[in-house]
């Protein structure tokens, strides 16, 4: 079944849900293009690895201090292990946790030379947020910019702060479409929660015409596929909607005979996990 919402479905947005729909939407957006590029062009989903540091402190020092060695006897053991296998060290010291998280994004390259003409990519907290993560992604991008890759960038995500060129409309969400011959503009496809996604154009190599992509399709089949009208209505709107908003959501939800969270919850959004928050009010992606 496709999804309740006209647009994008602000439940896929919830950080337990985001990271599946992320990495289901890049490979059904490839599904749809395949047919209409080739045979001159192949798509690959290529991967990112981001390393997300889990415990903010550095090092926790544990044990003895430097000063105050115990030193241990042949065949004795630290920790299980023996001592007789190891050099051992006067302590021992906790490395911080980092979890990785690996972004898809897709890659169309020519056939024949196997050239690199179009990159299309979805954006997640990890692109988004202050940082070095998203410090490294605008690197990335300038990069493609600067080597004469068309670009596509979906922002599907109200929360945290938007990335630049700051002149844009307001909007909840955006499609971009770069292409190198009209550098400095672009396309821009400024997007309300209850918009439908647009059909975008994904340009090929210079003289080729373009083909199109289907957004609210491809969101569509993610969602039946995942079957997530059975998961996701569990959780809490992340980030939380303004009133007006969140009443035409429950509104849209009861049409559709879909029992949500309560109806308090829904119309607050009471969820304190949205990303890029600023005390515990979520700040929300607004173009411009």
């Amino acid at each position: 079944m496709p999804s309740p919402f006209p647009g994008m479905n602000p439940y896929l947005e919830h950080p337990h849900v985001w990271h599946d729909f992320h990495q289901t939407y890049i490979p059904a957006a490839r599904e749809a293009l395949a047919p209409l590029v080739r045979p001159k062009y192949f798509i690959r989903v290529d991967r990112e690895i981001y390393f997300r540091k889990v415990d903010e402190d550095e090092l926790i020092l544990t044990g003895k201090s430097d000063l105050d060695v115990v030193e241990l006897d042949a065949g004795s053991t630290r920790n299980g292990e023996s001592a007789t296998s190891t050099l051992l060290a006067p302590t021992e010291v906790v490395m911080p946790e980092f979890d990785d998280l690996e972004l898809a994004y897709l890659g169309i390259y020519t056939n024949d030379d196997k050239r690199l003409v179009t990159v299309i990519e979805l954006l997640s907290p990890a692109n988004k947020g202050a940082g070095p993560d998203r410090d490294r992604y605008l690197r990335k991008r300038r990069r493609l910019l600067e080597t004469g890759v068309n670009f596509i960038e979906l922002d599907f995500l109200r929360g945290g702060p938007r990335l630049e060129p700051a002149d844009r409309k307001k909007c909840d969400y955006y499609a971009l479409v770069s292409r190198p011959i009209r550098l400095p503009k672009a396309d821009f496809w400024p997007l309300k929660l209850q918009s439908t996604l647009p059909k975008i154009p994904v340009p090929l190599a210079l003289g080729e015409a373009d083909v199109e992509l289907d957004l609210q399709a491809v969101l569509h089949r993610v969602y039946d596929g995942a079957s997530y009208e059975q998961s996701i209505y569990e959780n809490t709107i992340v980030p939380r909607l303004p009133p007006a908003d969140a009443a035409w959501a429950a509104e849209i939800l009861a049409a559709a005979g879909i029992a949500a969270g309560s109806s308090q919850e829904l119309l607050s959004g009471g969820n304190r996990h949205a990303i890029a928050v600023s005390g515990d009010e979520p700040v929300f992606g607004k173009c411009g």
